[in-house]
């Protein structure tokens, strides 16, 4: 195959990105949803899901250690696998026959397959056809990389969203700023090519709401949801969990807790001592 001359590179980038502003586009798909927010339109009042995460983008989470991070990220499996569960509440997943590509980074085996095993078992179906795992624990951040690359380049995979936990270890350091932009090209590049939407975990700095280093500020930039998990200042058992920043409309803020079978759930409202009876003073 004959390389590409830097005419047909300009030209396919050209065909690629032109924005034809004479066609309607729709909106993008929904991967996970929580909640429904009405609209008007010309055909009239539409009932729109209130997306989490749509299809062709990326998402993080952040949040300060120990704040059940991965828990959270078994709920989101769950119910992305299931379609909805009594673990999500009223979070939605939105997929006909595409695949979960599930990353961990940070555990060994051992202890990865808990969370991949949590996800399964609280979606109440067989994963392995349709749910796949792996910890990249010893393996180096450039091959973490090329790895996740050649997963999604496979002929066999159907991926409609990718879990990366936790998107750290894809630099070498996340105040290297080539480094860390390098990743965040590569998450718009697979969400866009693969038309998959992609998760990411990150810790908060300490003693702060914001994503650590500058891995985190070009997450912040480029990010379509920003999530945001802490401590809930009611029950010290729960965790809230809120959209710091959306791209779309926001999803309500809620908490979830593990229950006594060491699996998330969601807990309802989160309390508001503004409100009583459900009005506000």
């Amino acid at each position: 195959m004959q390389k590409q001359t830097e005419k047909e590179l300009m030209q396919k980038i050209q065909r690629d990105c032109l924005v034809d502003n004479s066609v309607k586009m729709d909106y993008p798909p929904v991967a996970l949803s929580l909640g429904k927010k009405r609209i008007k339109t010309n055909d009239g009042d539409l009932d729109l899901p209130i997306p989490i995460g749509t299809y062709g983008n990326f998402s993080f989470v952040q949040a300060p250690p120990k704040t059940k991070k991965t828990f959270f990220i078994s709920l989101l499996s769950s119910v992305y696998l299931s379609g909805s569960n009594n673990f999500g509440g009223d979070i939605k997943g939105h997929r006909t026959d595409q695949c979960l590509l599930h990353i961990d980074t940070e555990q060994g085996k051992w202890h990865a397959q808990r969370v991949f095993k949590r996800a399964i078992d609280m979606s109440a179906m067989d994963g392995s056809q349709c749910y796949y795992t792996f910890a990249l624990r010893e393996i180096g951040y450039k091959k973490r990389i090329e790895f996740i690359e050649y997963l999604l380049k496979s002929d066999n995979q159907n991926i409609g969203v990718l879990i990366i936990d936790g998107i750290a270890d894809l630099v070498s350091d996340v105040n290297n700023l080539e480094e860390s932009n390098g990743c965040i090209q590569k998450l718009m590049e697979w969400s866009s090519i693969y038309n998959l939407h992609i998760i990411t975990v990150i810790h908060s700095n300490f003693g702060s709401d914001k994503p650590t280093g500058h891995l985190g500020s070009f997450l912040e930039k480029k990010a379509e949801t920003q999530i945001q998990l802490e401590a809930n200042t009611v029950n010290k058992e729960w965790v809230t969990v809120k959209c710091k920043r959306s791209r779309g409309y926001a999803f309500e803020t809620f908490s979830f807790k593990v229950n006594d079978l060491g699996l998330p759930e969601v807990v309802g409202d989160l309390y508001d001592p503004l409100k009583e009876n459900g009005k506000r003073h």
